[in-house]
């Protein structure tokens, strides 16, 4: 269960050397057509097939990536401009039981996320190594988040989801 859970391990974050970092914005960079490639060729059924026993459709888990990215670089862009801000939390369970997240095609999520980590590849690139070091307050953790530790995390959450299609796929033989 745990591995069609998390196909790809659980997020850890050891640090961030510029190794890290260049890797980091590289799988963002590839994100928007690895997606396209997983949802390649699925018909109506098959987007909405959960990943997993009690888990999202395909269609919820791209819907998912959509609206957690408008959060996230949203999240980036207020430690970027304002000195410690405080983020808004999302329900992300209950986002992904909205009509538009059960229903709408997930072509208009993926043209969000193409568009949203096509500019956010650039202001990452743009980025000194102290940007890094700034920081948000998630109210829900309770804890200061770094840009660091935040960017780490947004690398692995869209491989994480990708790879959630992508063995489906295997395991169903699609």
């Amino acid at each position: 269960m745990d591995k069609l859970r998390y196909p790809i391990g659980r997020y850890s974050f050891e640090g961030m050397t510029v190794k890290h970092r260049e890797q980091w914005i590289a799988d963002m960079e590839k994100l928007p057509s690895q997606l396209a490639a997983a949802l390649s060729d699925l018909d109506e059924t098959q987007l909405d097939t959960p990943y997993r026993s009690g888990g999202w459709t395909v269609r919820q888990v791209v819907h998912h990536l959509a609206d957690a990215s408008i959060n996230s670089f949203g999240r980036f862009k207020l430690a970027l401009t304002e000195a410690n801000p405080t983020i808004k939390p999302f329900n992300a369970d209950r986002w992904a039981e909205t009509a538009d997240s059960l229903q709408a095609s997930p072509s208009t999520s993926a043209a969000i996320i193409e568009g949203i980590y096509a500019r956010w590849v650039l202001l990452l690139r743009s980025m000194e190594s102290a940007d890094f070091e700034r920081m948000f307050y998630h109210p829900e953790k309770g804890s200061q988040i770094g840009l660091a530790y935040f960017l780490g995390y947004v690398s692995w959450h869209g491989r994480h989801h990708v790879a959630h299609i992508t063995s489906l796929r295997e395991r169903k033989d699609w």
